[in-house]
């Protein structure tokens, strides 16, 4: 029986000059951060080989191939697109939030300041992610927590920027300081990446 994994592989996306400038985050911890992310575009593609040879027949939620590669799946996918995210808004002066996001910030988190405590806070409170996303059914954004790559999904919500907290991030600059490193993250959001991403998603 075919299966609909007639899939090609993907490679990295390539890293921003940029990246490696950043204030406050190293050359050495953002070039290591790389090749994490590489890893979870090998794996997609290792995975996706392997789910089109799977039995179907032997589906089983204790335990069953199909159930650990789709679980993995769900992993390397996910650290795909968080690690996007996450790269392709830094690079820039950071500061208050400008444009449409900035301007939804205020409408919904009622200051700059308030927006950034609550995305800390929550950045704190996770073991591995903060996200702000636009929540369609809320209808604003909205400040969310993720421990690994493929928990806590929001259905119906879209990512806007993301906020990695996993201690590869910050460990070789901050140690355990994880607080120091989300300010130095602040300085360097790009917000008109940022508000390209909003301008493709509302």
């Amino acid at each position: 029986m075919a299966l609909a994994y007639n899939h090609e592989e993907i490679a990295p996306r390539e890293l921003k000059p940029a990246l490696l400038e950043l204030e406050g985050i190293s050359r050495a911890t953002i070039e290591a951060h790389y090749k994490l992310y590489q890893g979870y575009v090998a794996k997609r593609n290792e995975i996706l080989g392997k789910l089109a040879g799977v039995d179907l027949t032997s589906a089983n939620q204790t335990y069953s191939e199909l159930r650990a590669l789709k679980v993995d799946l769900t992993f390397a996918i996910g650290g795909i697109k968080n690690h996007e995210l996450y790269f392709e808004h830094l690079g820039g002066s950071g500061g208050d939030p400008r444009g449409r996001f900035g301007e939804l910030v205020r409408r919904d988190f009622g200051s700059a300041a308030d927006w950034k405590a609550d995305l800390k806070a929550t950045a704190m409170a996770g073991r591995g992610w903060a996200w702000t996303a636009y929540d369609w059914d809320e209808g604003r954004l909205m400040n969310y927590i993720g421990d690994a790559q493929n928990t806590f999904p929001v259905w119906n919500a879209t990512p806007l920027v993301g906020l990695d907290v996993y201690e590869h991030a910050y460990f070789l600059d901050y140690q355990v300081a994880r607080a120091k490193y989300i300010d130095a993250w602040f300085n360097n959001v790009d917000w008109d990446a940022v508000n390209a991403r909003l301008a493709k998603s509302l």
